[in-house]
């Protein structure tokens, strides 16, 4: 019996990384009913851990459960996401000043390694690897932060974001924009000036709200 519910846990934790992707990226699109039986065929599960895993994401704000009618994409709310950037970006203020202090020589360097990638990235208008890159970036200075509470804090309301950012795109104004904020936000990490970076992060998440947004309200 131990075996089973194992098997089980392992089956219910490996739809959850791709069932988030699918979600973020809009392949599951906001608003959208959850077809059961097409994703157990696509990931040959039956639907019992197919169904934890919805309870997973309905707990993360990613899905919402239908009494006796399954499940649905949560809709973006831009009501929500106006109240989600300005938490993100204190959140993200913090680790900065974290980061500085706490930070390796070797994170550092990383970090600005990703950032030259990110850069060509959007050179070449590669928008979703681009996107990949910045959330590893800001994941890297959250983890140089070493504040665990801050890290959960952070990751559980990240996703929501995530996926506006998808749906909203960035317009290519937008988008140079954030590409120099992130040099500026490269700059104050290699000063370890802590405070600079604390400003500059926090406004370079409320600006990203701010476009997603106006993306939003445009339709």
């Amino acid at each position: 019996m131990a075996d089973l519910r194992l098997e089980r846990r392992s089956l219910h934790d490996a739809l959850l990384e791709p069932m988030r992707e699918m979600i973020v990226t809009g392949e599951l699109a906001p608003g959208g009913r959850i077809n059961e039986p097409a994703l157990c065929d696509r990931f040959g599960v039956s639907r019992t851990p197919l169904r934890e895993a919805l309870k997973v994401l309905a707990s993360e704000g990613l899905v919402d459960l239908l009494p006796n009618r399954g499940a649905q994409v949560s809709p973006l709310r831009p009501g929500e996401i106006a109240e989600t950037f300005p938490v993100i970006a204190a959140l993200e203020a913090l680790a900065g000043e974290a980061a500085c202090a706490h930070a390796t020589a070797a994170e550092i360097v990383e970090i600005a390694a990703l950032h030259t990638e990110m850069v060509a990235c959007h050179a070449a208008g590669d928008l979703p690897e681009y996107f990949r890159l910045n959330q590893r970036i800001h994941e890297a200075i959250m983890a140089a932060a070493r504040n665990g509470v801050l890290a959960a804090t952070h990751r559980a309301l990240s996703l929501r974001i995530r996926r506006a950012r998808y749906a909203a795109n960035l317009s290519p104004d937008r988008w140079a924009q954030a590409v120099g904020e992130h040099g500026a936000i490269l700059a104050a990490l290699q000063a370890r000036d802590g405070a600079r970076l604390g400003a500059l992060l926090r406004a370079h998440m409320l600006a990203k709200g701010r476009a997603v947004l106006e993306r939003l309200e445009e339709g």
